[in-house]
């Protein structure tokens, strides 16, 4: 089973010894739960989530070792649990930890169902994934074999396409550091996904950078172009620009500004093409 299986369905079972502590407390703070329901006093409240923190820390540890800090479990459970003292009704006559812990596990579990995947996916699709790992366990049993797409859709009561989307929805949950080992226990060679990975030749972009270039250079004049070429290509200044074309550096100076508009405009041209 999955981490994202384990934290989506596995039920919490009530915490036994901790559980029978956070009672303890309940039994002493009937009268503070009636109070800070009459009055609304954040002291109140306070007092109240400081004496539940074991039960969020045990239900946390709950879903531990599965991918998310436990710190971070333990302060989406006070989430849970703040909601819980906000809306527990003490003439019920029921436990707080008995009404508070299905409140603090579903924002555990909705934490990972949102924030567990490494790249967003619709809740809609989680679900169904959810659903597909949880028929493939069952069917599984049953066949005694792995069950086929068009199997595992009609258990779903899906089209065969989105039954194999959910499946493949499962790869998006983690994915993996560019620094994981790809060798083998028995390969000598240890090298990293990222020395797998593609990365962007510099020579082509350099190729196409100077092809759009050539391209906006046909968009002047015979006079501007040799201008442009001999200031940025053979870096001259514009003093010996002057003297190579036999005029002023004040002309050299505005053909060149003109040029370089004239450029701008055609690879904006470009781009909008």
């Amino acid at each position: 089973m999955t981490p994202r299986e384990s934290a989506e369905t596995e039920e919490v079972e009530q915490p036994a010894p901790s559980k029978r502590k956070a009672g303890a407390r309940d039994a002493a703070t009937p009268e503070l739960f009636a109070e800070y329901q009459r009055t609304r006093d954040p002291q109140l409240r306070d007092r109240l989530i400081l004496s539940h923190m074991n039960l969020v820390r045990y239900l946390a540890r709950k879903f531990a070792n599965r991918g998310e800090p436990l710190e971070d479990l333990t302060q989406v459970g006070m989430i849970g649990l703040i909601n819980a003292i906000d809306r527990f009704d003490p003439g019920r006559n029921i436990r707080f930890a008995t009404y508070a812990t299905p409140t603090i596990v579903g924002e555990i579990r909705r934490y990972f169902r949102d924030r567990g995947w490494a790249v967003k996916v619709p809740r809609r699709l989680q679900e169904l994934n959810l659903a597909a790992n949880k028929a493939v366990e069952g069917l599984t049993q049953r066949l005694d074999r792995a069950p086929t797409t068009a199997e595992l859709a009609e258990e779903l009561h899906v089209s065969e396409p989105e039954a194999l989307e959910a499946m493949e929805l499962g790869e998006l949950y983690e994915l993996p550091s560019l620094d994981s080992d790809m060798g083998g226990d028995s390969d000598e060679t240890h090298g990293r996904l990222a020395d797998y990975v593609g990365r962007v030749d510099e020579e082509i972009e350099r190729f196409e950078r100077h092809a759009r270039l050539d391209e906006a250079l046909r968009a002047l004049t015979p006079r501007e172009r040799s201008i442009i070429e001999l200031r940025f290509f053979d870096n001259l200044s514009q003093t010996q620009v002057a003297r190579r074309l036999s005029i002023s550096q004040m002309h050299v100076s505005r053909l060149q500004q003109r040029a370089l508009t004239k450029l701008r405009e055609a690879v904006r041209d470009q781009d909008n093409e």
